[in-house]
C-alpha cells in the first residue's frame, strides 16, 4: 500500500510539472514573438502601416475655380459661369454589391436623365473599371431628385456650365467653351488662359464617411481667374444684329456681316453676323453658322475701295483736291478689256468720281500712279495684313503678287477687283480715314489709354476725303439712303460680282462703307450683305439703309451733338 502511495504521488508531480514548463515555454515564444513584431513595426519598419493607414484615410482634395466673367464696356454680363453637377457611377460596386435590384430607384434614375435603362445597364454592366460618367452638366435641382433615390455605386461632382445671356447677337465674337470648361471658339478661345483659374489642392484626412477630420497641408494654392472687359457696346451691338438680320432675311441673301469702330480709339463698338446661333442650345446649331465672317470671309471690296485711290493719289502728289478728270467718252479699252461708266460724265472731279462711282475716273488716276504705289497704298491702310486682334479664323484677304501688271489688271485693282478684304479690313481702313490719317491698332478689349499709331495719309488729305465722300449719300448720289438727318455722314457704296471658277457668276455682294459725323467724326461702320436674291443687290440699296438705322440709332444713344449741315468746302470747280 505504501509503494502505490508513493507511486500515484510521484507521477501527478511529475505529469503537473511537464505541462508547466511547456505552457510556460510556449508563453515565452508567443511573448517574444509578439515583442520581436512590435519592435520591427515601431522601431524598424514604422512607415508601412503608415502609409497603409495613409492610404485608407488621406484624400487629395481640389478647390473648384469658376471661369471669368465676360463683360461688355458697360459691364453687362456676356458670358458667365454657373454651377452645375456631373453624374458618375463605380461600375464595380453596382455589380459587387447588386446595385440594379433597386429597379424603381434605377428606372426613376434613367428617366430624370432622359436616358434608356436597358442600354444604361448593359454599358454598366460591360465595363470593369471604377469610374464612369453618366451624363454631365445637369442642374441642381435634377441633381438633388438623384442623390435622393440613394443608388448604390451612383456619385456626384461639381463643375460649372458656361451661360451667354446675349443669346446669339454675340455668340461668334464672344465664343463658347466645350463641356470641360475650354474655350474652342471666340474670345473663349482666344483668351482662355487668361480666363482660367488655377484650382487649389489640399491634403486632407477622411473618416470612412468620407468627413474630413484633419487638414494636412497646401499642395497647390488657388489662382482666381481673370475677368475680361470687351470693348463692345451691347446695346449697340443688340441693334446691329437686329438690323443686319433684318436685312439678310428680306433681301434673301446668304449671310451679311456689320463691324463698327470708335475711330479715336480703335476699339471695336460691334461686331455681327447673320446667320447666327444660340450658344446656350448646343442641340440646335449648324456648323457653318459658327463663322466670325466679319474676320473670316473676305471678298472683293468694289468700289468701297475707290476713296482709297484717291488718297493714294493725293498723297503722291499725282492729283490735288480740284483735280478735274476727264473720262471721255465714258470707256476704254485696256489690252482689249473694257473699263466702262454706266453712262459718259465727261470732266468730273473728284468728289463727283465718288458721288457717280465713276470706274473710268479711278481708273485714270490708277494707270497715273502704277500699281506699285496703289498696292503701297492697300498695304498701309490694312489691306492684305491681320489686324492686331488675336480672334482665330482671321482672314488676311489677298492681295496680288504678280512680277508683271497689264493696264487692265491695273484699272481693275483701283475699284475693287483682283483683291480681297473682309468686313473688318475695309472698317479699319475707313477709321483711318476718319481719324485724319491716322493708323491705330485695333482692339476688342476695352482700352483706358489711346494706342499709338501710324500716319499714313497726311491730315489735310484725309479731311479733303471725306468731303469728297460727303458728297456721296447727297441726293443724286449712289448712297443717298446712307443720310441721316442732323448729322453729316461720309460714305461709299460697293456692289461687287462673286468670282467662281473661271470668272464671275451672278451672284453679288452689296456694301456700305461710312463714317460719322463727318466735323468730328466718331465712328466707321461698314456693313455687307452676300449674295441677296433677286434685282435688288446695289450696295447703296440694300447696305446703305441699314447703315443709316444703326449709325443714327448709336449718334443718338451716346448723345453725339449733331453737326449742323454745311456746304462742301471743295471750290465751285469740283462741282458738276
Amino acid at each position: 500500500m505504501t509503494n502505490r502511495r508513493n507511486i500515484a504521488s510521484v507521477e501527478p508531480a511529475n505529469f503537473i510539472l511537464w505541462r508547466y514548463h511547456l505552457i510556460v515555454a510556449t508563453v515565452v515564444i508567443i511573448f517574444l514573438s509578439l515583442l520581436a513584431r512590435t519592435a520591427y513595426i515601431q522601431v524598424i519598419n514604422p512607415e508601412h502601416l503608415r502609409k497603409q493607414a495613409d492610404m485608407r484615410s488621406l484624400r487629395v482634395t481640389s478647390q473648384q475655380v469658376q471661369r471669368g466673367i465676360i463683360t461688355d464696356r458697360n459691364g453687362v454680363e456676356l458670358a458667365v459661369s454657373v454651377p452645375v453637377m456631373a453624374i458618375h457611377v463605380d461600375p464595380r460596386t453596382i455589380k459587387n454589391k447588386n446595385s440594379f435590384d433597386n429597379k424603381r430607384a434605377w428606372q426613376a434614375f434613367a428617366e430624370i436623365l432622359d436616358l434608356n435603362l436597358a442600354e444604361l445597364k448593359a454599358k454598366i454592366m460591360a465595363s470593369n473599371g471604377r469610374f464612369m460618367y453618366i451624363k454631365r452638366q445637369i442642374s441642381p435641382a435634377v441633381a438633388k431628385y438623384v442623390d435622393e433615390l440613394k443608388l448604390v455605386g451612383v456619385g456626384q461632382a461639381p463643375e460649372s456650365r458656361r451661360f451667354y445671356p446675349t443669346g446669339e447677337v454675340s455668340a461668334q465674337l464672344v465664343g463658347m467653351t466645350n463641356i470641360d470648361d475650354i474655350g474652342i471658339e471666340g474670345v473663349e478661345r482666344a483668351y482662355n488662359d487668361f480666363l482660367t483659374g488655377t484650382p487649389g489642392k489640399r491634403m486632407v484626412r477622411k473618416d470612412r464617411l468620407g468627413n474630413v477630420i484633419e487638414d494636412i497641408s497646401v499642395i497647390q494654392q488657388t489662382e482666381q481667374a481673370n475677368n475680361i472687359q470687351l470693348s463692345i457696346d451691347q446695346r449697340i451691338q443688340s441693334l446691329a444684329y437686329q438690323r443686319l438680320k433684318k436685312a439678310v432675311q428680306y433681301n434673301g441673301a446668304v449671310s451679311g456681316s456689320l463691324v463698327m469702330i470708335d475711330v479715336k480709339t480703335g476699339e471695336i463698338l460691334a461686331m455681327v453676323n447673320s446667320p447666327s446661333f444660340n450658344p446656350n442650345n448646343r442641340s440646335k446649331y449648324d456648323s457653318y453658322k459658327l463663322k466670325n465672317r466679319a474676320i473670316t470671309d473676305s471678298y472683293e471690296p468694289g468700289s468701297t475701295i475707290k476713296p482709297l485711290v484717291i488718297a493714294s493719289g493725293l498723297d503722291n502728289g499725282i492729283i490735288a483736291a480740284d483735280s478735274i478728270i476727264d473720262t471721255n467718252p465714258g470707256r476704254m479699252r485696256l489690252g482689249g478689256r473694257l473699263v466702262q461708266d454706266t453712262r459718259n460724265r465727261g470732266e468730273i472731279s473728284l468728289g463727283n468720281i465718288l458721288r457717280y462711282s465713276s470706274n473710268m475716273g479711278v481708273s485714270k488716276i490708277a494707270l497715273k500712279l502704277g500699281h506699285q504705289r496703289l498696292l503701297d497704298t492697300y498695304y498701309q491702310f490694312g489691306f492684305g495684313n491681320e489686324s492686331s486682334l488675336i480672334l482665330n479664323g482671321e482672314s488676311r484677304g489677298y492681295m496680288p503678287r504678280r512680277s508683271r501688271w497689264s493696264e487692265f489688271e491695273n484699272a481693275t485693282l483701283s475699284f475693287g477687283y483682283g483683291m480681297q478684304a473682309t468686313t473688318l479690313q475695309l472698317a479699319h481702313a475707313y477709321a483711318t480715314i476718319a481719324s485724319g490719317g491716322l493708323y491705330r491698332p485695333l482692339t476688342i478689349i476695352k482700352q483706358d489709354t489711346t494706342p499709338l499709331s501710324e500716319r499714313v495719309l497726311s491730315e489735310q488729305h484725309a479731311q479733303e476725303l471725306l468731303l469728297m465722300m460727303e458728297s456721296v449719300v447727297e441726293k443724286g448720289g449712289t448712297g443717298d439712303k446712307a443720310r441721316i438727318d442732323g448729322y453729316r455722314v461720309a460714305g461709299k457704296t460697293g456692289t461687287s460680282r462673286k468670282a467662281i471658277a473661271g470668272g464671275y457668276g451672278d451672284d453679288y455682294v452689296a456694301l456700305f462703307a461710312g463714317v460719322a459725323p463727318v466735323s468730328n467724326p466718331r465712328f466707321a461702320l461698314v456693313v455687307v450683305i452676300d449674295s441677296p436674291s433677286g434685282d435688288r443687290y446695289y450696295g447703296g440699296v440694300i447696305a446703305a439703309p441699314v447703315f443709316a438705322e444703326v449709325m443714327e440709332r448709336t449718334l443718338q444713344m451716346l448723345n453725339v451733338t449733331p453737326d449742323k449741315k454745311q456746304s462742301l468746302t471743295i471750290t465751285a470747280k469740283n462741282s458738276e
